[in-house]
């Protein structure tokens, strides 16, 4: 896929682990929820931690102890995740240098968060007051979150934009598979977790490495 200057209608960035340092905090929090269940959580659970919605995790938590309210596990995989980043989640290096490029450039850019309303709201009210978003999405406000493409359609349609007119900067599986399946471009920065390569996604080893010019290459050219 090519793209030529221009073409970039938007930018739409993940929250964790892309622009704010909080997926070691919500490792830590399921890590410690699951420790109360009786369950040691490893490598092997990744898959379903990183980058997953809380329902997801505490789904996962449910099935490998063998029961337990999965409502309740979620309520307390939130308000403990919730205390961890409300006690700081520092922005990855990069972030800002590339925020304020693409706002001198006149580029909208949203947030778009598997993470429910109440820690997307935290974050963004703190560590991220500063960024003129256009608006955000949490898990909260679709019928599906990440991997689905939902989220990222509903940005897309929120700024009267085609899906490929957008680029996605993800750093996990589901988030880039909910990118892709919705038609945007994306740009992966990995963080805890391996991102499978696939001819719709570009990889920067940081933020530091990302530039507009980057990202509007990643756009689909007006057809």
């Amino acid at each position: 896929m090519s793209g030529r200057p221009g073409a970039l209608g938007a930018v739409l960035f993940d929250m964790d682990g892309t622009l704010v340092d909080t997926e070691v905090l919500w490792w830590d929090t399921t890590e410690e929820v699951a420790d109360g269940l009786g369950h040691r959580l490893t490598d092997a659970d990744a898959p379903e931690v990183v980058g997953r919605a809380v329902e997801d995790t505490a789904a996962h938590l449910v099935r490998a102890v063998g029961g337990g309210d999965p409502a309740e596990i979620a309520a307390a995989l939130t308000e403990r995740f919730f205390r961890r980043v409300e006690a700081g989640a520092p922005m990855r290096p990069g972030a800002q240098r590339l925020l304020t490029a693409l706002e001198a450039e006149g580029v909208p850019f949203a947030l778009v968060s598997a993470s429910p309303r109440l820690v997307v709201d935290l974050v963004v009210g703190g560590s991220l007051a500063h960024v003129p978003f256009a608006f955000t999405v949490s898990a909260d406000d679709t019928e599906r979150t990440k991997p689905h493409p939902d989220p990222y359609r509903a940005a897309a349609g929120r700024l009267g934009l085609e899906p490929g007119a957008c680029v996605a900067v993800e750093d996990s599986p589901d988030g880039a598979a909910s990118a892709e399946a919705a038609g945007c471009g994306v740009l992966v920065v990995p963080s805890l977790l391996p991102v499978p390569p696939s001819p719709r996604r570009t990889f920067a080893r940081s933020l530091e490495d990302v530039t507009p010019a980057l990202l509007r290459g990643r756009a689909e050219p007006p057809v």
